[in-house]
């Protein structure tokens, strides 16, 4: 693998640090003989991913509102991206991804969904076919997905069936009025995937892009207790949320509590059983 590096770099490699690069992936610090360092992940037994996470990233730097780190190279055995050193938060770090947040919210497309299908974690995130109505999308591609997964998986019992059929017929009365156009997404997006550099600004990582409805986002940076309020309030000055978004915050984290049970286990089910029961009570 290293030389193939370092024919793609024209350099030569002195040093490789292996550094935690979450709980699916094998990441290295590279240096080489120039003194210019470079991140390199690779996954066990999924070459797909690779090329998804640069395909996500390159588009998310299209947009130019807030920095990813360069994709130098992708192959099956891994990807090889600029090296971001870590740095302190600035005083108003939080304001400001909150405004870049936003300024990546405002690049859309006329369908949602994305050109090819990706990853949320090791489990397979469904994309296609794009489609217009984001209702039809999110209830096919996203909640119905994790819950047949779920039945495949062994989590679905009479009480999880009888829920999920209740949510699918009042769906349509929660989403009424929130029609927006399709909003390009990180999709993953929670603290273990934004870091620092060394000027305190915001860096975006690991994304599962796709067109969809930005409340989802929002919803995410909520999974695990959430960002500090002035990433919201900069948010909201800079692209206003649309009335009780708050409201809709947990169906939109179910996703991601279902995609929780079907990679991690039962410990998420009730979790899951929770959010229905809110919306179906």
């Amino acid at each position: 693998m290293l030389s193939k590096i370092e024919n793609i770099i024209c350099k030569k490699i002195i040093s490789k640090t292996t550094v935690s690069g979450g709980s699916i992936t094998n990441a290295q610090i590279l240096e080489s003989d120039s003194g210019e360092k470079y991140f390199l992940k690779s996954y066990d037994n999924n070459k797909a991913i690779l090329q998804n996470e640069a395909n996500g990233l390159n588009m998310l730097a299209k947009t130019k509102a807030i920095k990813t780190p360069q994709v130098i190279a992708v192959t099956d055995e891994f990807i090889l991206l600029e090296f971001i050193p870590n740095g302190k938060k600035k005083n108003i770090f939080y304001e400001l991804f909150g405004q870049q947040f936003a300024k990546l919210h405002k690049t859309t497309s006329s369908k949602f969904g994305f050109f090819e299908d990706n990853y949320i974690g090791l489990n397979p995130q469904v994309n296609l076919p794009q489609v217009k109505k984001w209702i039809d999308f999110f209830w096919t591609n996203r909640l119905y997905y994790q819950f047949k997964l779920a039945e495949q998986n062994g989590y679905s019992n009479s009480e999880f069936r009888n829920l999920f059929s209740k949510l699918e017929k009042i769906l349509p009365s929660i989403l009424s009025g929130t029609d927006e156009k399709p909003t390009l997404l990180h999709g993953d997006l929670w603290s273990g995937n934004f870091m620092v550099d060394e000027s305190g600004n915001p860096v975006l990582i690991d994304p599962a892009v796709y067109y969809g409805h930005r409340e989802a986002d929002i919803a995410m940076t909520k999974m695990f207790g959430g960002f500090m309020p002035a990433f919201y309030y900069s948010y909201n000055e800079t692209y206003p949320l649309l009335p009780d978004w708050e409201y809709r915050i947990d169906l939109y984290k179910l996703y991601h509590v279902l995609n929780h049970l079907n990679l991690f286990g039962s410990s998420y089910y009730l979790k899951a059983v929770s959010i229905l029961e809110k919306y179906t009570s």
